[in-house]
């Protein structure tokens, strides 16, 4: 026994080691890992089962054509130009404004930078909507008042992205918002329809500042109708909102 150290002797070594390794935090940590990599194992995707992925994902989508892009401008520019046909043959002002305003303004300078838009935006009188809903609806549209906006539908079954939108002049568009939307007479005769101001669309578009209006200014600056010599011109806070698109356009 003297010539045996205590731990030979008594297996203490052997024992202690064996309870070390199956201690209940060991075999957590064990049984975590081997969780941990089930988990991956599942997770990972074979190249069968992204392929499979892809194309049931793809069999949801209609086909890509140069005819659908083309048609759905060609939407847009029917929706605009029937709704100002309506408007005009009932006797009641309007202008064109928003995305539509933009194009134009921006074709007036370079047809490569004009951006598509799918909204139709017209400026009314809030007097005159009555005879603007008479003369739509003798045109085909329907009107709805859907969540506080005025807007006419190209059919009843149309969505609201197939919709001529209402903005009543000379009103705040939103409480919040400093200051209210240009009148029908801030607008010029073109070949195709009355188109809101360079000035009065500005003003509209530097009140409402949402990042697709932020995206129209920077259209117009691009092409260079719009640039620093406008900011004193303008109401202190819509100046600053230029001014600070001029400093950094991309922010």
């Amino acid at each position: 026994m003297h010539g045996k150290r205590w731990g030979e002797a008594s297996g203490h070594g052997q024992v202690q080691g064996k309870v070390q390794a199956g201690t209940p935090n060991s075999l957590a940590r064990r049984k975590a890992g081997a969780m941990v990599t089930a988990v991956q194992t599942r997770s990972k995707p074979t190249a069968a089962t992204a392929c499979a992925t892809t194309s049931a994902r793809n069999a949801a989508f209609g086909a890509v054509s140069w005819e659908r892009m083309i048609q759905a401008v060609k939407n847009v520019r029917d929706r605009l130009c029937r709704a100002v046909a309506a408007l005009e043959s009932g006797g009641v002002l309007y202008a064109v404004a928003d995305g539509n305003a933009v194009a134009a303004w921006v074709s007036r300078v370079d047809e490569a930078a004009v951006r598509n838009t799918q909204d139709v935006d017209l400026l009314l009188r809030r007097a005159d909507l009555p005879a603007a809903i008479e003369a739509m609806t003798r045109a085909g549209f329907v009107h709805r008042h859907v969540a506080g906006v005025e807007m006419f539908l190209v059919g009843p079954r149309a969505g609201a992205r197939d919709a001529v939108h209402i903005v009543f002049a000379a009103e705040k568009v939103r409480p919040e918002y400093l200051v209210p939307a240009p009148d029908v007479t801030e607008s010029e005769a073109t070949g195709s329809f009355r188109l809101l101001t360079l000035d009065a669309l500005v003003r509209m578009k530097l009140t409402s500042f949402r990042d697709k209006d932020r995206t129209h200014l920077r259209d117009l600056i691009d092409v260079g109708l719009l640039e620093g010599s406008w900011v004193p011109q303008l109401p202190k806070e819509l100046g600053a909102r230029l001014q600070r698109l001029l400093d950094n356009p991309e922010g």
